[in-house]
This record gives structure tokens, sequence and C-alpha cells, in this order.
């Protein structure tokens, strides 16, 4: 199990964590051969293992991220009796392996609470939101993107999985559309690590 150092996340949602920081810092060292800049990166612990599981496909990472997230949900934030659902955010980019999917499959196994992947459906196509720097074009953008299929959670309480939380907005979004169009009874917000800034 890694060290994590939780941040509180605020939204519109019932409470919100990210485990810890993505980037500690990156240095700029020079272009490779292909004339790219190369960046010297140290991330957190948690950072390091989304990176390996994200970008380069690792999935000897998953089981310490299902460790270091199981442990906190059940001894530090103590809510795992609280929630009748988790539910991964609706993926940015199409990719074979989904990490956040596969967390929350995973998750859910452990922790035995259900998790809903097909209760969130993406109505329409955005660009990826790391590209759009100002909160209120972020929100512009996903309005009437998400849409909910069912009823199934209505006046319980979930969990929403994310695996990087930069300004809130998906988050915000989708949150407002679980307890408009659902009912939920809370809405609970993880995410694995946040970036530094709010852009």
């Amino acid at each position: 199990m890694v060290s994590i150092h939780p941040i509180n996340l605020s939204g519109n949602w019932t409470q919100g964590y990210a485990l810890d920081i993505h980037t500690i810092d990156s240095t700029f060292i020079g272009y490779d051969e292909y004339g790219h800049e190369v960046f010297d990166t140290r991330r957190s612990e948690i950072g390091e293992l989304l990176y390996r599981l994200k970008y380069k496909s690792d999935k000897t990472a998953l089981g310490e991220i299902i460790d270091t997230v199981a442990n906190f949900l059940e001894n530090s934030w103590k809510i795992v009796d609280a929630i009748a659902a988790i539910i991964p955010i609706p993926p940015s980019k199409n990719r074979t392996f989904q990490p956040v999917l596969e967390i929350t499959k995973s998750l859910s196994s452990r922790l035995r609470i259900p998790f809903h992947d097909d209760l969130l459906v993406k109505t329409k196509e955005t660009p990826e939101l790391k590209d759009v720097y100002e909160y209120e074009k972020r929100m512009e953008l996903l309005k009437n993107a998400f849409n909910v299929g069912s009823n199934v959670l209505n006046g319980k309480s979930i969990l929403l999985l994310d695996d990087l939380y930069r300004s809130g907005a998906t988050l915000n979004a989708i949150t407002e559309i679980l307890y408009n169009q659902v009912s939920v009874h809370n809405v609970y917000v993880l995410a694995l690590t946040r970036t530094k800034s709010k852009v």
C-alpha cells in the first residue's frame, strides 16, 4: 500500500477527496531524437501507479491502487457502509484498456459494492477537457453531455470514481444529473489524483 496525502475536493457533491496530487514537479531536460520535448517528472506514489496503469498499460499497478483505495474508503473516510454503488466516470478518450473502469470493477469486487458502468451514458462527444482552460467553457461543453439510463439508484448514496481531478467540471455536471434526474440521496466523489493547478 502506498503513502497518500488526501485532499478535500469541493463541489456540488456531499463530500469528495483526491488521494494525492498527481505530479510533484516536472523539469524540462531537452529533446528526444524526434524533436519532442522530454521532461524529468516526479509523481506522487499513487500518481506514479496511475501513470503506469493508464499510459503504460502496466496492469501490475492495479493491485496496489485497489489496496490503497479500499484502505482509504474503509479505514480513513469510512463510507463503505453508506454507499449503494460505485459509478466510474465515463472516459473522455476511447482506449482498449480503460483504467477507471478496471479500477471500479476490482474495487467493487473487493468491497462487495455493486458498480454501474452503464448507468451514465455519454450523449454527445466532447473534446478532451485538459485542452480547455476556462471552467465556464468546460461546463458549456458538458451541458447535456450525459444522461442517466435508469432510476435504480433513486434515494441511495453513491460513489463517483475518477482517475484525475482537474477543475471538477465533469464531476459537477454528473453530480447535478444524478441529483436531478435520479434523485440520489448523496453523491460522494473520489479521484485517485488531482492536478496541482485547477486547469
